[in-house]
């Protein structure tokens, strides 16, 4: 499954005009994007069409190295030598693009409809070829659909005198203008390089029905298309910003206390590492820090999806762009703002978004055939159909340019990008991170996850949770004993026994490491040891009583501590990495969905089968190292077929790597985790891994719904225009509807996500709020 490219950068094949259209030409200087070439933004880029027209544009001049692009934020870096930029950006130019230079150590400038957007949506959406006198956008579209209805008034009403029609053409004429002038461009610059993108389609169209006489019509088409294109354009945008909107939420100024002790508001990019900032209650967190003063709750939905708030105190983590909701803390910031937990989240969901899936690569193959074919058909029908039915020449170029509208593929490619970055958003929103539209669609194929035990299944950190007085001993004063030894030990074991108590450990004297067995010392005047199994034995404290009691414990999956004194066992302690409670749960889940869980750990497997009994899995393998997991999946995928591994990211690389689909646990604030795997859980949530197959399996179904949609609309009108009475108003309305109709049901995949994330809709702080 692993196929896919994480740069890649294809999003859709549209070639429409609601992201083709160009801009006015820029006449700056290239900026530099560092060493390795100059940064571009083209603001008419967005689709894998434009992507290929620039690629084409730009093969034929020498000293390109390379090209990169970003279709998601509208970007193209080039690298090339110093006398290839000028050849390069005149021959983007051509293309009907404009590529402006972005200033070097910039912040890339956030895809329309993000925060911090700095120009109108309508000049990017490439609607801006006609602004002026008429304005542009929405606006300019609307005047050409009052223009055009006119010109039918004019054709319907007005004597069919010679002046009249005149007028009536010159208004349908403006009309055209108006709305699909950038059409026109870019349909031009398309026919003239061979390609049979929408552009050329509606030119060739909406100019055929002029000459033909229906300039009416021509009129009310061209700015219907527009006005559809232009509401495509911007449902396209919402599911591309999605996660934006919900994850750009990083106040633009932290206040931070300087050298003298005072404290300043300061731009978060020059906030520099150690320094310390100041966050009240109800401010989102700038930066990723740890806390070194106060207690407070966060809300971390926006970095991990959890619904619950999170107590923090000094020394705990906290990320940029979670919510402080109860007290005032004070952070030491550990990452530079380019560096955050949530800038990683934010720049792996836009390379995510760059990324087809199979499906998308399917339908991107299928259009750029079905294309030329349609275009032969409509051919034939101005050709052959006068010769072959008897109509006239003029009904059968109506017939044959109704046909190169109804042809556009428009909403058969757009129908897969907004699915899968629907389904990446809605992911991402509920704290789970997938790399790539591969992974998200190839997930409902999972039929066997493996699941690391530590940190993944259980919480990774030891509890007491269960001990007992061995004989007739006082229990508070034993406790506290056990618990004074224990705090001197920085054994984990250890740690779990002193933290289990809630008073201050006493004093020890002549406190002495055991290496591999225990501690001892001096406690209220009495000698003591508090060590393993092993220790006892060897000091002969052990009898067939305990030994019957410590097997009972160990078969279990607990460490049993004891203390002792010089001859007997006074209690003994018995320690284990507890279960979440969300893992019994998640298991039963992925058993619902057809999955079956299989446990792959290092520890030993008594504690392996006892940990899988109680979280409901009948396949544990212990005492493994990370060769041995790699072998362990291996055969998993032989015996079940496409099978998926959770880890920590860190020591279960190698079997991440070889799984069909790697889920990274506990990912906030785990570079490895973020780097290692193909979906990354931000939150230690193992119900995530199901949830993923569920949003997997409904991506999937909406996919083919759309292509089903896309193309049963297509067919009946095309049989329509051939053997019926299709219009050119049927056909833009097909075009339009169909691909308006697909949008919208991609976009049904943002709604659960958006409902689990409404405590948490994006709120502007008053005094680190976003600038505008």
């Amino acid at each position: 499954m692993k196929t896919e490219t994480p740069h890649s950068s294809e999003l859709s094949a549209c070639g429409s005009t609601a992201c083709c259209a160009p801009t006015q030409t820029s006449t700056s200087a290239p900026a530099s994007a560092g060493a390795g070439g100059q940064l571009f933004r083209i603001a008419t880029m967005d689709c894998s069409a434009e992507e290929s027209e620039i690629r084409q544009a730009l093969e034929p001049i020498a000293g390109i190295r390379s090209l990169g692009f970003q279709l998601g934020a509208r970007t193209l870096k080039i690298e090339a030598a110093d006398e290839a930029y000028p050849l390069a950006l005149a021959a983007i130019r051509q293309a009907g693009f404009d590529p402006r230079p972005m200033v070097a150590g910039a912040a890339q400038p956030p895809a329309d409809g993000a925060h911090g957007h700095s120009h109108d949506h309508d000049h990017d959406h490439g609607h801006a070829g006609g602004s002026g006198l008429f304005g542009s956008g929405m606006g300019r579209f609307v005047l050409a659909l009052v223009l055009a209805t006119g010109a039918e008034l004019l054709s319907y009403f007005a004597p069919d005198a010679t002046p009249w029609k005149v007028a009536g053409m010159a208004v349908a004429a403006l009309a055209i203008w108006l709305a699909g002038i950038d059409t026109y461009k870019k349909g031009i610059a398309a026919l003239l390089r061979g390609k049979l993108n929408i552009n050329a389609l509606m030119s060739v169209a909406v100019t055929g029905a002029f000459a033909i006489g229906q300039w009416p019509e021509a009129a009310m088409v061209m700015a219907l298309y527009a006005i559809a294109e232009w509401l495509e354009a911007k449902a396209v945008d919402r599911a591309r910003n999605a996660i934006k909107g919900l994850l750009e939420l990083a106040p633009a100024q932290a206040l931070t206390r300087q050298p003298d002790g005072a404290w300043v508001l300061t731009p978060v990019a020059a906030v520099p590492l150690q320094a310390t900032v100041r966050i009240k209650p109800g401010e989102r967190l700038p930066l990723d820090g740890i806390v070194i003063q106060g207690n407070s709750a966060i809300n971390q939905a926006p970095i991990t999806g959890e619904s619950m708030p999170v107590d923090k105190a000094p020394g705990d983590a906290v990320f940029a762009g979670t919510i402080n909701e109860t007290g005032e803390l004070e952070v030491r910031i550990t990452k530079a703002a380019s560096d955050t937990t949530l800038a990683r989240i934010i720049h792996a969901v836009e390379q995510a978004q760059g990324t087809r899936a199979p499906t998308q690569r399917f339908v991107d193959r299928f259009a750029a055939a079905y294309t030329p074919v349609i275009f032969a058909i409509a051919v034939a029908v101005a050709v052959l159909t006068p010769l072959l039915m008897g109509l006239s020449w003029q009904e059968a170029a109506y017939k044959a340019l109704v046909l190169l509208v109804i042809a556009c593929p428009c909403a058969l490619v757009i129908s897969t990008p907004v699915t899968v970055v629907s389904g990446l958003s809605a992911a991402a929103r509920r704290g789970i991170l997938i790399k790539g539209g591969t992974y998200l669609e190839e997930a409902r194929l999972l039929k066997a996850v493996a699941l690391d035990k530590t940190g993944t299944i259980t919480e990774g950190k030891p509890k007491l949770v269960d001990w007992r007085v061995w004989g007739d001993g006082d229990e508070a004063q034993l406790k506290q004993a056990a618990c004074s030894l224990a705090a001197r030990s920085d054994h984990p074991v250890s740690k779990a026994i002193a933290a289990s108590s809630s008073q201050q450990p006493g004093e020890v004297q002549n406190f002495t490491a055991l290496p591999g067995r225990g501690v001892q010392g001096r406690v209220g005047g009495q000698d003591l040891l508090l060590g393993n199994h092993r220790l006892m034995h060897e000091r002969g404290c052990c009898s067939p009583e305990l030994e019957a009691e410590l097997a009972l414990h160990e078969q279990q999956g607990r460490s049993v501590t004891l203390l002792a004194d010089k001859t007997r066992v006074l209690a003994l302690f018995a320690v284990a990495d507890t279960i979440k409670a969300s893992s019994i749960q998640a298991i039963a889940d992925l058993k619902a969905l057809g999955v079956a869980p299989v446990m792959l750990t290092g520890d030993n497997s008594a504690t392996a089968q006892a940990i899988a009994a109680q979280a409901g899995i009948g396949d544990a393998r212990g005492d493994l190292l990370p060769e041995a997991k790699l072998e362990a999946i291996k055969e998993m995928q032989q015996r079940y077929g496409a099978t998926g591994m959770t880890g920590d990211g860190i020591n279960d690389a190698p079997a991440l790597a070889q799984a069909d689909i790697g889920f990274a646990m506990g990912g906030a604030g785990t570079d490895t985790a973020m780097e290692a795997a193909d979906v990354v859980i931000m939150n230690d949530n193992l119900q995530r891994v199901a949830e993923t197959v569920r949003l997997s399996q409904r991506t999937h179904s909406i996919l083919w719904q759309n292509i089903s949609l896309a193309l049963g609309i297509k067919s009946v009108f095309l049989l329509l225009a051939v053997f019926g009475t299709a219009t050119m108003w049927m056909a833009v309305f097909a075009d339009m509807g169909a691909s308006l109709l697909v949008v919208a049901n991609g976009l049904r995949l943002l709604r659960g996500a958006a409902k689990a994330a409404g405590s948490v809709a994006p709120q502007h702080d008053h005094e680190h709020g976003h600038a505008h």
